[in-house]
């Protein structure tokens, strides 16, 4: 039988609350009954992204820049999952619309993962776009510019290979995706 872990939520105080970032402050008691606090949470939106392949079989990525990284980056397509979403696939579908152009005939939840259990609260939900065809002109946020890359499996092996995507949660779903379609083995050690 486990040994239950769980804290009891004692008292939370919010520091900071917007739409893309709340902070609050936690006291909580662990099940030996020490008091921790404070303990910080940072709740961000659930997020969502993609590998996504075209009907022809290339690989669509983006670029942009990255203003914490002052650095512009390759990355997957994605974004945050709205309110108005009714489920991760429905906002990955119009992420990928309005980043890329690109409709998709297939979508598959290849894995959900926390972005960091110790002080984020939201999710990542990756998935395997496949079948994509360009639908739409680019339809971005304001503060959004953003280039379309389009790349062959070979490159993209490359791309990882040589350190060229940085965005550890696109490392994750690119991880997960490959071994799905059967391109990535365990070779062991």
């Amino acid at each position: 039988m486990e040994k239950n872990l769980s804290w009891k939520l004692l008292s939370s105080t919010y520091i900071y609350r917007d739409n893309w970032f709340t902070a609050r402050r936690d006291r909580c008691q662990t099940p030996s009954g020490k008091i921790v606090d404070p303990y910080y949470v940072l709740e961000y939106p659930n997020w969502a992204n993609a590998l996504a392949f075209t009907a022809e079989g290339q690989v669509v990525l983006i670029r942009q820049y990255r203003h914490a990284l002052g650095k512009t980056i390759l990355e997957l397509p994605g974004g945050v999952i709205d309110n108005s979403d009714v489920s991760p696939e429905s906002a990955i579908r119009r992420e990928l619309r309005e980043e890329t152009g690109y409709s998709f005939e297939h979508v598959e939840l290849l894995c959900r993962i926390s972005p960091n259990p110790s002080t984020q609260s939201n999710l990542c939900f990756c998935f395997l776009a496949t079948g994509g065809v360009k639908t739409h002109a680019q339809s971005l946020d304001p503060n959004e510019e953003i280039e379309v890359v389009l790349v062959e499996k070979a490159e993209l092996r490359h791309l990882i290979e040589q350190n060229e995507i940085w965005q550890a949660l696109h490392i994750t779903t690119l991880l997960y995706g490959l071994l799905r379609i059967g391109d990535l083995q365990w070779t062991g050690l």
